[in-house]
């Protein structure tokens, strides 16, 4: 099988690629940088095709010849960043979906496999986890990056609906893992770990965590026995953030904050820190979405894919202890945590 990645460079998608080389198959690797990409993926990728996922025609016709389009790519720099994202985030995760599936169909690939968020869904009316066919979380259409996603899911389904393309979406929880070079939050946060720089006070709630190395897996699962219109919800479990930020602490050897903010207080603490990023042009430390989504603790069952794909994920433990261990060697190996931010992996577009 040929396989055609975007975001080959970012946590789900640099995982995924060594998934299908592991595997045996074929993969051409969409990126930014070349030099960024070769030096991230090595001889995995047999091919690395420069390109953005906001100007898919300019590298549409190198999606000829693939079997399956597996689309990682994401634009969600609104987090932390100050500005209005909003037309960016519609371009590269809504737009750029829409074209990059309307690209593979026309150039003959069978199949492309979206990636979503487990954010999107909401919890049962009677306070269970959520499942595929739960309705969506409220709090998701005042997210940007949430809303793009629970926009544009219809809208592939519908255009494989009518073209008779085979279109599947994962919607992954908070992934951690191995091989976040950008970082993403997830990984800023161990990397500040290993810094002895955790946050001094730690806002209330939690999320659905998960494995980036397992939604890889999960993913090349849904091409090969999945179904066409069907979504799938990757999740390991439920963490609550303190339990997180006290792991880690062990993990890393560094005294853990003692001392819990108030979600009232967390969310006049983020919304001062975004005035302040608004002002100087520097990133936020905190985000008052992110609090919200972190405040509404979405729990969500992963058995459809369990059952329907033979989907199975590590205990969170391992995957922060396998984290660590990573990005403890990569320091190591001359990696500058002065360097470590937030900014490529929040406009991960390619």
């Amino acid at each position: 099988m040929r396989a055609f990645v975007t975001g080959s460079t970012g946590l789900l998608g640099n995982n995924l690629v060594r998934t299908l080389h592991q595997a045996g198959h074929e993969v051409w690797a969409l990126a930014r940088s070349k030099e960024q990409a070769q030096k991230m993926l090595g001889d995995m990728a047999a091919r690395i095709v420069v390109g953005d996922i906001r100007k898919v025609a300019e590298f549409a016709p190198c999606l000829k010849g693939a079997d399956v389009v597996f689309h990682t790519a994401a634009y969600f720099r609104e987090y932390y960043t100050p500005g209005d994202h909003s037309n960016a985030v519609e371009l590269a995760n809504v737009k750029g979906a829409m074209e990059l599936a309307q690209a593979a169909h026309a150039m003959g690939v069978s199949k492309m496999i979206h990636t979503s968020s487990s954010g999107i869904v909401g919890l049962q009316a009677d306070g269970s986890p959520g499942d595929e066919r739960t309705p969506p979380w409220p709090g998701a259409t005042s997210n940007l990056y949430l809303n793009s996603k629970r926009k544009v899911e219809p809208l592939l389904f519908e255009f494989a609906r009518e073209n008779g393309f085979f279109i599947a979406s994962a919607l992954p929880a908070w992934m951690w893992g191995p091989h976040d070079v950008g970082p993403t939050p997830s990984g800023k946060l161990v990397y500040d770990a290993l810094a002895n720089k955790l946050p001094p006070m730690i806002p209330p709630g939690g999320s659905a965590v998960v494995d980036a190395r397992d939604v890889a897996i999960a993913m090349l699962r849904i091409a090969q026995v999945g179904r066409s219109g069907e979504r799938y919800i990757l999740s390991g479990g439920f963490a609550e953030l303190t339990d997180i930020v006290a792991n880690l602490a062990d993990l890393t050897g560094v005294k853990p904050p003692k001392r819990r903010i108030p979600f009232v207080a967390a969310i006049a603490l983020a919304t001062a820190a975004e005035t302040w990023s608004r002002i100087t042009g520097n990133d936020s430390q905190m985000s008052v979405e992110g609090i919200r989504l972190m405040n509404a603790g979405l729990r969500v069952t992963a058995a459809k894919a369990e059952k329907e794909l033979g989907a199975t994920f590590r205990r969170f433990p391992v995957t922060l202890a396998d984290t660590v261990a990573w990005a403890r060697t990569r320091l190591q190996e001359g990696a500058d945590p002065s360097r470590l931010t937030l900014s490529a992996s929040r406009q991960k577009t390619a």
